[in-house]
Formats: structure tokens, C-alpha cells, sequence
């Protein structure tokens, strides 16, 4: 429905009020989707107060990516299966590169393997975390509304705008990253580190990090002459700040050793 209500910005047009409010809207639900959904809920890369899970799923919830049972229970089948005909959004696939870019940015969706094979247990636990990720419509719907009482058509558009570049910015971590840039370290799979997908993406574009060390809670690491080199994380960033104000504790990062260690051929 976001897609569809971009067409709105022919009618309306965006001023910079409306601009900036999508912006926000982008950056902020970005940073739910990557530190809470992805480093926190799926990888527990550090543990926090379970106000801040709820909080933040909450968020994350409204971007339109769906529940956190629901987003933990694909991303593990991803890197369960990666790059096999069990990953539900490779674009290794068959078809060839057009038909596999298109499955993984989107058409994965359309397919059955929208519906996970099971939804892990620890999410389905805590009763809040299960209330969001039945009722995921609901945040999203409250933002849009919030949006069109604020500013009107021109205010929703904005709202709509930023949720579809949201989309597909998460969803281009499945598709470019695994096609385009570098791989500093050794995986058996095909993840990259990308900057321009880790540039809209709040650090999450490198992926080859991330499946290397996954439960690392920075992923902006890289191998230069055999030396660690660290890259712009805006994601890792906002953990820190949580653990400074007290709430994220047991940061998880792999050791310099490690990492070297870990070095691609």
C-alpha cells in the first residue's frame, strides 16, 4: 500500500516540512529495524531492558517490516539456508541474475515462503513482543494517520514515501549485498560488504561481517594488509549510546584475532 500511495506526490508535491518529517520517519525506523529487530531481537548481539525491546519493535513494527516473530524467523532461515533454494530471499536462485535481484528485493514475498516454517520460541514467550507481531498493522497505520493529521495529504505521501525507500533499503541488504562489493572475510556463502547499501542501511551493508561474526553488535569491520580497519556504523553507534544511559549492556564484538583470523583467501 506505501508503493501505491507514493503516487500522492503528483498531487501533492513535498515542501521541505514534509521532506524532512519523511527523513525522520526513514531514520528512525531504519535504526528499530537494525538495532532492535536485527542486532537485538534476531542476533542478541547485546542485551537490554525489555522496555526497550518493546519499544523498539515497536517502531520497527511501523516501518512496515512486519512483526519481530515474524522478521527473527525469516532472517534465521536466511542464514540457515544462505544462498541455497532454502533461502527465502537469495538472489543466487534460478532464473538467472534479473529473476534472482527481483526475488530477493521483493518477489520472495509474493511467494509461499512469505509464511515462516515455525516462529522462535523466545519472541513467542514474551506476550508483548507476540501482541506487536499479530497486531504489526496497527503501528503502521497509527504513523500514517498520525502523518495525514499532521499534514494532510502532503504529510501521508511523505509518510509513504519514506516507508517504500525503507523497504527496499532493508531489503537490499538480501539482494546487493550479496551480488556487488567486497569480502574481506571467509564465509560459505556470498554476502558482501557494500557501502552504499551500509550507507542507507545505518551500517548494515556490511554483510559479509555479519555473516562471518554474527552476533557481532558492529559490523562496520574490514581487512586492509592484513589489519583491522573500522567503518562508519551508525547502527553500533546508537548501541553504545543505549549502553552509556544505561540501557544495553554485554556489547558483543568479535577480537582483533579473530577477525584476522577469520581473512578471506
Amino acid at each position: 500500500m506505501a508503493h501505491l500511495g507514493c503516487a500522492l506526490l503528483l498531487l501533492t508535491g513535498l515542501d521541505l516540512a514534509a521532506g524532512l518529517w519523511a527523513l525522520a520517519l526513514y531514520l528512525l525506523r531504519m535504526l528499530a529495524t537494525t538495532a532492535i529487530y536485527h542486532r537485538l531481537v534476531t542476533h542478541r548481539s547485546y542485551q537490554a531492558p525489555r522496555l526497550v525491546w518493546w519499544l523498539g519493535s515497536l517502531v520497527a513494527a511501523s516501518s512496515g517490516q512486519m512483526g519481530p516473530s515474524w522478521w527473527k524467523a525469516h532472517h534465521l532461515a536466511h542464514h540457515r539456508h544462505v544462498d541455497t533454494a532454502g533461502d527465502p530471499h537469495t538472489p543466487l536462485g534460478a532464473g538467472g541474475p534479473w529473476r534472482g535481484f527481483w526475488d530477493a528485493q521483493a518477489g520472495w514475498l509474493l511467494s509461499p515462503r512469505f509464511h515462516p516454517e515455525s516462529l522462535p520460541a523466545d519472541v513467542e514467550a514474551d506476550p508483548v513482543l507476540r501482541l506487536i507481531d499479530r497486531a504489526h498493522v496497527v503501528p503502521a497505520l497509527a504513523l500514517a494517520l498520525l502523518s495525514w493529521w499532521i499534514g494532510g495529504l502532503e504529510w501521508l505521501a511523505a509518510y509513504c514515501l519514506s516507508t517504500t525507500l525503507l523497504f527496499h533499503g532493508v531489503a537490499s541488504v538480501n539482494s546487493v549485498a550479496h551480488l556487488v562489493g567486497d569480502q574481506p572475510f571467509a564465509t560459505a556463502d556470498a554476502s558482501r560488504n557494500n557501502r552504499w547499501v551500509a550507507l542507507i542501511t545505518l551500517g548494515e551493508g556490511w554483510h559479509n561481517l555479519h555473516h562471518a561474526f554474527q552476533a557481532s553488535a558492529r559490523q562496520g569491520f574490514s581487512l586492509r594488509a592484513g589489519r583491522v580497519v573500522h567503518l562508519p556504523d551508525p547502527t553500533y553507534r546508537f548501541i553504545r549510546l543505549l549502553e552509556r544511559l544505561g540501557w544495553a549492556s554485554e556489547v558483543r564484538l568479535p577480537s582483533d584475532r579473530a577477525l584476522v583470523a577469520r581473512a578471506s583467501g
